[in-house]
């Protein structure tokens, strides 16, 4: 059964249909959604995905290895860029968790390695009776939030960590 959300605008129905709870394995998407989850905190995914495009160009297209590199002077493009939601703390984290992003890689050869050693590289089906029924957030988000945290993430708390598994597949909840 499809979730209510989805057909509430046609950006919402189209990241339903071609992205949300589909796996993904690719880093450089891997680090777009966890921006956009990022940057979501307390707004509509709406929000997000009518200004993703915009941010997408104003963040090199996500590419993590540039964000890693921005300056000062970046910093205040992005605090300047129609597109970017402006909130200083969500703006700098896209930076530092750049930076954070490629020590785990650095680490485990890529960020899809590591996320998905969390679930031996499953995603975790659960059927639900109602939307109301599905959880913001569970053992594993906290459990990941913890350990993005302590390498370094900023705004990766268990509900968007929640939100960010359920953007790249590994968390997927099924309506019956």
């Amino acid at each position: 059964m499809r979730h209510t959300w989805a057909d509430a605008h046609p950006l919402l129905s189209e990241y339903y249909d071609n992205e949300w709870q589909i796996e993904s394995h690719d880093d450089t998407y891997l680090f777009e959604m966890l921006v956009l989850e990022g940057m979501q905190a307390g707004l509509s995914w709406l929000t997000i995905l009518k200004r993703r495009e915009g941010m997408r160009k104003a963040l090199h297209y996500f590419n993590y290895e540039k964000i890693a590199l921005y300056d000062e002077s970046d910093f205040e493009r992005l605090m300047h860029d129609d597109a970017m939601i402006k909130n200083l703390l969500k703006v700098r984290s896209i930076i530092t968790n750049a930076k954070a992003f490629i020590e785990v890689r650095k680490t485990f050869g890529s960020f899809d390695k590591y996320i998905w050693n969390f679930t031996d590289n499953n995603p975790i089906v659960t059927y639900y009776e109602h939307e109301s029924d599905i959880p913001t957030d569970n053992e594993l988000s906290q459990k990941i939030s913890k350990d993005l945290k302590k390498r370094g993430f900023k705004f990766v708390g268990p509900v968007i960590i929640y939100g960010y598994l359920g953007a790249i597949g590994i968390i997927q909840d099924k309506l019956k």
